[in-house]
């Protein structure tokens, strides 16, 4: 094997923001996160297709979240949150809410109400059998992506009515069944390749405002001369 290439590996406490805007970086990904997905089958892929395999050095038992991260989790109104089934099936959820619904309770824990849906109840049930989790957060405009393993427990709102009031919209606390809480183990920044900007209602509108501005002066400019 040979030292890992094209990835760079993020120094503790160093968040993306504070590099120059000049500065030209590779992806960055914590060490935790690459250690926990290169298995020997994945080595044995990279030796097969590219003649290598990528190597790393001893890694932490977790990465905790910089203040980029949270900035960045705390802006998101949506997500998608994988578990595994019993038969091994993975699963993928969507959930959305406010932005900032997905609180960063500490720089290893994250939380969310879980809210009544169509009772099917796969990624707690998943979660019973398994707790190992994967979230993937995106930031379409900005061609950003966030993604986040870790192991989530669920709590049940009637027996902890002091978690919905913490991490539940107050409007909404009526409508909480349960509080998913996770313990993250590690994390990894994307590179913008292949992201398609996407923007929302709210982000157009403000994007087209000074437009419409102008537009409005204009018009009335004519106004007044005809």
């Amino acid at each position: 094997m040979i030292p890992i290439q094209g990835t760079q590996l993020r120094p503790q406490g160093r968040p993306r923001s504070s590099l120059p805007s000049t500065f030209s970086f590779q992806p960055i990904m914590a060490g935790r996160y690459l250690e926990t997905y290169f298995t020997p089958k994945v080595l044995a892929a990279q030796q097969r297709y590219f003649g290598r395999s990528q190597n790393l050095p001893p890694q932490p038992q977790r990465d905790p979240l910089g203040d980029e991260e949270r900035v960045f989790i705390e802006a998101r109104d949506s997500f998608y949150m994988a578990t595994v089934s019993e038969n091994g099936w993975p699963y993928v959820q969507h959930r959305g809410g406010k932005p900032g619904f997905l609180r960063v309770v500490s720089s290893t824990q994250l939380a969310f109400a879980d809210y009544k849906g169509n009772r099917q109840m796969l990624s707690t049930g998943n979660l019973a059998a398994g707790d190992r989790v994967a979230l993937f957060l995106m930031d379409y405009p900005r061609r950003e992506r966030l993604k986040i393993l870790g192991h989530a427990r669920v709590e049940d709102a009637r027996r902890h009515p002091e978690l919905v009031a913490q991490f539940a919209e107050p409007e909404a606390s009526s409508i909480v069944e349960r509080v998913f809480l996770i313990d993250v183990v590690s994390f990894d920044w994307n590179c913008p390749k292949y992201i398609t900007p996407r923007y929302t209602a709210a982000e157009v509108e403000e994007a087209v405002a000074p437009l419409k501005a102008r537009i409005a002066e204009l018009e009335a400019q004519l106004s007044r001369k005809s």
